[in-house]
């Protein structure tokens, strides 16, 4: 029973301690003068990629790679079903054209990368399939290339950024250390929780990782987007999914994998294809209908879709 309520206060210590880290960085940042704009293409950028990122260092070090592994396709196949379903649901998303014609198709490329790293075995002849250190490079030069592309954009659109509030230094320094302490223990009490509960549940610690630990780690994502399309503005909940989607793969799985490597069951090549089909899904739906947007009943075919795939993974594991 403590596991659990440790798995709990994870969570809550997760999002607490990257929001913490969020604004006491940012506010550092200001007072060197640092602009808006690269403070929000940087610090909050990684910061709400924070919780996924900790989860995954620390179920790498502990050996629990399917963890690792699930939680980054999980949580990409959570934002896509559910979070911009559940969005659309609130208030028809509509797309800009750099979204709908660059984004999308790099969070699925972004995928089928993913999908060609990890299977040595179909493509080398591999007796066992992993993702290497040279993935987790190959990763992060396709993460270095995105950057570079957001960084082309927002520049060249001109834009402010976000609005940084400026803190006295040793509140600013106080929120990075409490952050940090929250990001570390949160993520180990999910880590040691998640493991507990696939015992207990009789079920796989890569189901555990891509349905429970996912959502929980992709809560900042789902306020988000949630608080932004109730808000009509759609554009930023769909920008919001996207970008993460691709810091998932291209980022936080090429941190993990150059610092662990990471065995890959060919099971999870279903997971895979679920995350290249849901991004796939997410670009044709833009092009039907009026217009470049995700209405309502598009909304509710990603959430029964989202429903359907994870009540197949709980059958598959009975």
């Amino acid at each position: 029973m403590l596991t659990y309520i440790l798995f709990v206060l994870g969570l809550g210590f997760l999002i607490l301690g990257a929001t913490l880290l969020v604004d006491g960085a940012s506010s550092l940042a200001k007072k060197l003068n640092i602009p808006d704009l690269i403070i929000g293409l940087t610090i909050v950028a990684f910061g709400t990629s924070a919780p996924e990122l900790v989860v995954n260092l620390l179920a790498g070090s502990s050996g629990q790679t399917d963890i690792a592994i699930g939680n980054v396709v999980g949580s990409n196949i959570f934002n896509v079903l559910f979070i911009l379903g559940l969005a659309a649901m609130l208030k028809p998303v509509n797309a800009h054209i750099n979204t709908t014609w660059k984004e999308i198709p790099l969070a699925l490329l972004a995928a089928l990368v993913l999908g060609i790293c990890a299977n040595d075995m179909f493509f080398d002849g591999a007796s066992s399939s992993q993702l290497t250190r040279t993935d987790g490079l190959i990763l992060l030069a396709f993460f270095g290339v995105f950057m570079y592309y957001i960084v082309d954009v927002s520049l060249s659109s001109k834009e402010q950024g976000e609005q940084i509030s400026v803190m006295p230094l040793w509140k600013s320094v106080t929120y990075i250390v409490v952050g940090l302490a929250g990001l570390i223990f949160g993520g180990q009490w999910i880590v040691d929780g998640a493991v507990v509960m696939a015992k207990s549940a009789g079920l796989s610690e890569a189901v555990i990782g891509l349905t429970i630990v996912a959502a929980g780690t992709s809560l900042p994502e789902l306020a988000t987007s949630a608080i932004a399309a109730y808000r009509g503005n759609s554009d930023i909940a769909l920008g919001n999914v996207v970008g993460s989607n691709i810091f998932n793969i291209f980022f936080i799985l090429g941190i993990t994998s150059t610092i662990y490597e990471l065995p890959f069951r060919p099971e999870a090549n279903f997971d895979i294809l679920m995350n290249i089909f849901s991004s796939t899904l997410l670009f044709i739906f833009l092009f039907t209908g009026s217009g470049r947007k995700i209405n309502r009943i598009e909304g509710g075919i990603f959430i029964a879709i989202y429903i359907g795939y994870v009540t197949y993974l709980l059958m598959q594991q009975q």
